[in-house]
């Protein structure tokens, strides 16, 4: 199969053009001058994200963002900055060197770890392995070894897309099958926060620019949007974008796994009606600012999640 997702990228800015003294402060927590900076392309955050080296020998990894460049990711790196500091050692997550914030511009030093995206179109080998190791993820974050919001409430705004779209009346650029259906899936949609409600700690994002595959560990980064949620929540979301980068059908993969064996099907079915009527509105959005190519994203994956739920429905 083939993608039909464009890339995931930001618009990335090189190290050299932080301020000189975000780029003392990095210094200052990494004990070193950073001697090489290699800007990584991968990931919907915009502004730094570069691999560094130090005159010492050491590496790390930084991303670095103003509220110049969109208004919203200081608060998500933020929020990064607080829940990956707060995850167990043994947890497969890249450790926080330390942060930066002057209240317009954030940075994170993170553990640079060497590895590499899984291939996308997807390699069915690196999949099967990077869904045992959600399977792994799910066990080690169960309960919750930290405090993260409940899903029913930092995901309140955002599962509101078929009642939203209810409400405007449809929208021409719809796909046929949901736009005759908006008042069912609405009501459908309505039920996901209890259908949602768990305590694993979930991260909340997972897609392929998420994952490092190192020789022998899956590593997951990038966790701003972790919540408190059923343990099978960060499969479900996941799969949508495995199959809009030429992955397998979700539902098969879904029912297969040990996390989707043991979930409710009708607490499934809601909450995939969220993710779908999330994607689908979202999509309808312009682009926010440094992120080209997130609502192309966002259409593709809503393609896949209304296509699975169909196959529910």
């Amino acid at each position: 199969m083939t993608a039909t997702a464009p890339p995931a990228q930001g618009v990335r800015h090189p190290w050299s053009g932080l301020p000189a003294p975000v780029r003392a402060a990095v210094e200052d927590i990494l004990g070193a001058p950073v001697t090489e900076a290699r800007s990584q392309s991968g990931g919907f955050s915009p502004g730094v994200a570069a691999r560094l080296r130090l005159a010492n020998g050491g590496r790390a990894f930084v991303k670095a963002v103003s509220a110049e460049v969109n208004a919203d990711s200081p608060d998500l790196h933020r929020a990064e900055a607080r829940v990956t500091a707060s995850l167990p050692a043994h947890a497969p997550v890249p450790r926080l060197l330390g942060s930066y914030d002057d209240g317009t511009c954030v940075a994170l030093v993170l553990e640079d770890i060497d590895g590499r995206q899984p291939r996308v179109p997807w390699d069915r080998t690196e999949l099967d392995r990077v869904l045992a190791a959600v399977g792994d993820l799910a066990r080690i974050l169960t309960p919750a070894p930290a405090e993260v919001p409940a899903v029913a409430g930092l995901k309140a705004r955002m599962f509101t897309g078929w009642r939203t779209l209810h409400a405007a009346g449809g929208d021409a650029r719809l796909h046929p099958w949901a736009a005759g259906r908006l008042a069912a899936l609405a009501e459908l949609e309505s039920r996901w926060a209890e259908a949602a409600a768990g305590d694993t700690l979930a991260h909340g994002d997972l897609r392929a620019d998420n994952i490092l595959l190192t020789r022998d560990r899956t590593v997951f980064v990038d966790w701003p949007h972790a919540v408190r949620a059923a343990p099978w929540f960060d499969l479900l979301v996941m799969l949508p974008c495995v199959a809009a980068q030429g992955g397998p059908d979700p539902d098969a993969l879904f029912t297969a796994h040990p996390l989707g064996r043991d979930a409710d099907p009708d607490a499934v079915t809601a909450v995939l009606a969220a993710v779908a009527g999330y994607f689908a509105e979202h999509a309808l959005r312009p682009d926010p600012p440094g992120l080209p190519t997130l609502r192309a994203f966002q259409a593709a994956q809503g393609a896949a999640a209304l296509t699975w739920l169909r196959q529910r429905f």
